[in-house]
């Protein structure tokens, strides 16, 4: 019998802390060791539980990742909007405990990845290529870590230039759209949980991927999901596609 897993959820008064609240109770093996928010002792939280799992904001990522290695515990982390900074103490720390580090903890959405990759690959560089995402009118990044995750994706199997060939969204006489371009367009308003298009078109034709999330629920079973797989796991930045054993390993 597999011994339970014990969760600290950073961010419990959140939204997707709620939404993780409410579903813990379907995920036998897993339970809530410790709830942390702003203000609470992180530090003492840490000796009730197995793994980290964090939807907090980007300004409490450091803090808890150097916590979280100095006390060998697993980290889930779901917070979105890290500047470059951010996110390369994320990747150093991965050299010192294991981190699922996913924009979207979806099993639907890191199919969507999964499909994207394979799209690009098959359909070249003959198609043009923009993502298209709507969240709810209080999200404060943009655009949002899935739309990042594809247009990385994207850019990786065309071999872009992120700097260079990154397009958000089109404004005055912009001129003819550029092939290598990927464009990335960022939509707000009122309580969508999550919509994500990719956009393959060519003269003729044209493909679209399409994922939309009707609920946070969705995400927190990924999320618990991703709790269990890391305990134990050796230090290593790992993402859902792992979890979910889509990733090709070259």
């Amino acid at each position: 019998m597999e011994a339970t897993v014990r969760i600290i959820l950073h961010g419990a008064r959140g939204r997707m802390g709620r939404a993780i609240l409410n579903v813990v109770g379907q995920h036998p093996g897993v339970t809530i060791g410790a709830e942390v928010d702003q203000g609470d002792d992180l530090a003492a939280a840490l000796e009730h539980g197995d793994v980290l799992v964090d939807f907090s904001v980007p300004a409490a990522t450091e803090r808890m990742l150097t916590l979280c290695a100095a006390r060998g515990v697993p980290v889930v982390l779901g917070t979105t909007g890290h500047e470059e900074e951010g996110r390369r103490k994320i990747r150093e720390t991965a050299a010192v405990i294991p981190i699922v580090w996913a924009s979207n903890f979806s099993t639907g959405v890191n199919l969507l990845f999964w499909l994207t990759e394979r799209a690009a690959e098959i359909l070249g560089s003959g198609y043009d290529v923009e993502i298209v995402e709507m969240h709810h009118r209080h999200k404060q990044d943009a655009p949002s870590g899935t739309a990042r995750t594809l247009a990385e994706i994207l850019a990786a199997v065309r071999r872009a230039q992120w700097d260079r060939d990154i397009r958000y969204g089109r404004q005055g006489l912009v001129g003819p759209r550029r092939p290598e371009e990927i464009g990335v367009h960022a939509v707000r308003g009122g309580d969508v949980v999550g919509d994500h298009t990719v956009i393959f078109a060519a003269p003729g034709e044209r493909v679209e991927l399409v994922h939309r999330a009707s609920s946070r629920e969705t995400f927190a079973h990924g999320a618990l999901r991703a709790a269990r797989w890391i305990k134990g796991r050796p230090a290593g930045l790992y993402d859902m596609r792992d979890v979910l054993g889509l990733r090709v390993r070259s």
